[in-house]
This record gives structure tokens, sequence and C-alpha cells, in this order.
């Protein structure tokens, strides 16, 4: 298929991120399994391909593209129909972005360093600051709601949405049962997309 995305997966990865968001893009997509028992991440096929022996990994019109967050933004540019991102000259693609990469450059290592006991640096030198100015951030950001930009369910809900339930699910502080994060994650889980997602 001329438009086909390549998609290295594996359920117990990242890769569930992408997975769900060419769900929602509707893209044509064809699976290639990695199993990290057996170390096909290592091999010399995958590190021509992604050298990071990282997923996920996805290859487009003869491109790779890696790193979570900038294949959610690729396939919301590339497949517009699905409305996962505003236009570049929409005033709302200024916080679609700010929350995107929010998720990548404060979310996930302030989670992984409180989930992995690891003592953060100091404030300044850290990406995300502190722990807690990080999740109070995004608190203040969604009590508002529904979404991060509002009434507008966006590719930055799906990738904020899925480490907040990882968060959940694998014991990051003060995440589960919060009363804005929880709802937040269940609206999102209820999407047909995330469930087929879930379904395999």
């Amino acid at each position: 298929m001329a438009d086909e995305v390549t998609f290295y997966h594996n359920p117990r990865s990242r890769a569930t991120m992408a997975h769900w968001m060419l769900e929602e893009v509707g893209a044509p997509y064809k699976v290639v399994p990695i199993s990290f028992d057996a170390g096909e991440n290592k091999t010399p096929a995958f590190l021509a391909i992604n050298p990071m022996g990282k997923l996920p990994t996805i290859v487009h019109r003869g491109v790779t593209v890696t790193e979570t967050a900038a294949i959610i933004a690729y396939l919301a540019d590339t497949f517009p129909a699905a409305g996962l991102a505003p236009a570049p000259t929409d005033p709302q693609r200024g916080a679609y972005y700010r929350w995107l990469f929010f998720g990548s450059g404060c979310v996930e290592p302030a989670m992984m360093d409180a989930m992995m006991q690891r003592e953060p640096g100091r404030p300044m030198g850290m990406p995300y600051g502190t722990y807690d100015d990080t999740f109070n951030t995004l608190r203040k950001a969604l009590t508002p709601g529904p979404y991060l930009l509002g009434d507008t369910f966006s590719a930055a809900d799906l990738y904020i949405g899925s480490e907040l339930n990882y968060a959940s699910m694998f014991g990051a502080p003060g995440i589960k049962d919060d009363p804005v994060f929880t709802p937040y994650v269940e609206r999102l889980k209820a999407r047909p997309a995330f469930q087929r997602t879930a379904a395999g």
C-alpha cells in the first residue's frame, strides 16, 4: 500500500502510544513485532533503522521517525483529516505544541525519576523543575476540561493521557485516584481508537 506506515511494535513499550495514534488518525499501517526477550531491538537490521534500538519506531514514505512525541506530532500533521492538531495558522497551535512537548520534556522525566526513586538534581538544573510543579501545572491546565485545548481532543491529550495512565498503573506518587487526572484518563480510555488498541 503506497501510504502505509511500517510500525515497529512491542506491547510492553511506549509503542502502545504510537499504536493508539495510528488508530486515531486512521492511517494504513503494517505491524512489525519486535521481541525484547529475543533481542530483536538490538539486531543489526533494526539498529540500521533506529540506532537507539528503541520503540516506537515508524517508517513512512521512506523516512524513519522515532521518539514518541515526534511520531505523534508527525502522524497528526500527515493525516490532518483526523483533526488531532490545530492548523499552523490556528491560535491554538501554540498551546497544542506546549502541552505535547510538556509531556516529553517534563511529565515523562519527572514521572520516571519518581517511579524509579532517583534523586532529582537541583530544580534549576532539571528539565521539569520539580515533580510537584510539573503535576500541579498539569492539574491546572486540565481543571477547566475536558481536554488540554478545552472542548477539543488533540494528539497532546493522547500523549499526556497515556503517560498519566501509565503513571497511575505503576505507582507514580499522587496520580492514582487524583480528582482531576482520573476522570480525564477515563474519558480518553473510552475512545473507540483506544479500545481497539487495548484489544490488540
